[in-house]
């Protein structure tokens, strides 16, 4: 699996490289700016991106303009944005209408290498990974027009939490502290809830968490 690091300072991006070669991914370029990235991907045509979010030159939001900007130009690669921070703003723009090929991860709680290395991985696959306190931020808004997420309830809300987590019905019913039959349950009142069809595609389970960015 080919991929492509942008980060602006320069031992973390080494990092991240050396993390993701040990790993078996292959680093096919690396940047430190949002131009550099964008010429590496035209370049290399990468299965998956893993940018900073506020990247040089402007030190703001560079890194996820240039996401949205591979996302348009590359949709056949998939892109993981790096934060210190959750933004509604952030998270809306990079998801928008096609919830596959993309993550929002958290730098302060990638403690697992391997863990982190199978969400670039499943991005690049076309899945997508996201961070729980991005979830918690998405499912939790309730300012405007009431989202159909607001006809779930609270068990509802943390199973679909942990979905989004990539976590297995196995994993999340030893979580909860509930049957794996109980998690069918819930999963399956949250696709209706979310007029998620079982026809839907691959990435059903993920929908649910974002489907109702597009509301």
């Amino acid at each position: 699996m080919r991929v492509v690091i942008a980060e602006g300072e320069t031992l973390q991006r080494e990092g991240l490289a050396r993390l993701l070669r040990e790993a078996g991914l292959d680093v096919v370029g690396t940047a430190a700016d949002a131009p550099g990235l964008l010429e590496a991907v035209a370049g290399t045509r990468p299965d998956a991106v893993v940018t900073d979010i506020r990247m040089p030159p402007r030190h703001c939001d560079d890194g996820l303009r240039a996401a949205l900007t591979i996302r348009a130009r590359h949709p056949g690669t998939g892109v993981v944005v790096l934060s210190n921070v959750v933004r509604r703003r952030f998270a809306t723009a990079l998801v928008g209408n096609r919830p596959a090929g993309v993550g929002y991860l958290l730098k302060r709680r990638v403690a697992d290498v391997g863990r982190f290395c199978a969400d670039v991985r499943r991005v690049a696959e076309g899945g997508v990974a996201l961070d729980p306190e991005v979830v918690e931020l998405m499912i939790g808004r309730t300012e405007g027009p009431a989202a159909p997420l607001d006809a779930l309830t609270a068990r509802q809300r943390q199973v679909l939490s942990l979905v989004a987590d990539g976590r297995s019905n196995a994993a999340i019913a030893t979580r909860l502290r509930i049957s794996e039959k109980a998690v069918v349950r819930h999963v399956s009142r949250v696709y209706e809830a979310l007029d998620i069809p079982a026809h839907a595609d691959d990435h059903r389970r993920v929908l649910a968490v974002v489907r109702f960015l597009a509301s």
